[in-house]
């Protein structure tokens, strides 16, 4: 069964910085192109990042411009999400995502695979 895990979230206060990563298992992803997104409570499902199965092209939403970096290291298998410069209205509940054969970058609705998701709180 593909799953995707994802780690790294936590509390950290404004201003700080967390590593999120995303794992995932069951098969190789190495040709789908990864992508973050957030959820905070009451709003909509929003795209933060995404990143190439090559990892030449990346994608960041202006709200996280110059803060966040995605990054993906094949050998491992892995994607991450380094958060820096962290605002209050950053916070909410991570997800990793992946997709495959899609234009970049995908759309919401193109991507296969989702995590469960990783909270991350931003105290003030």
């Amino acid at each position: 069964q593909v799953q995707l895990v994802e780690s790294g979230g936590g509390l950290v206060q404004a201003g700080g910085s967390l590593k999120l990563s995303c794992a995932p298992s069951g098969r190789t992803f190495s040709s789908y192109a990864m992508g973050w997104f957030r959820q905070a409570p009451g709003k909509e499902r929003e795209s933060v990042a995404a990143i190439s199965w090559s990892g030449r092209s990346t994608y960041y939403a202006d709200s996280v411009k110059g803060r966040f970096t995605i990054s993906r290291d094949t050998a491992k298998n892995t994607v991450y999400l380094q958060m820096n410069s962290l605002k209050p209205e950053d916070a909410a509940v991570y997800y990793c995502a992946a997709a495959l054969g899609s234009p970049f970058p995908p759309r919401t609705a193109e991507y296969d695979y989702w995590g469960q998701g990783t909270q991350v709180t931003v105290s003030s």
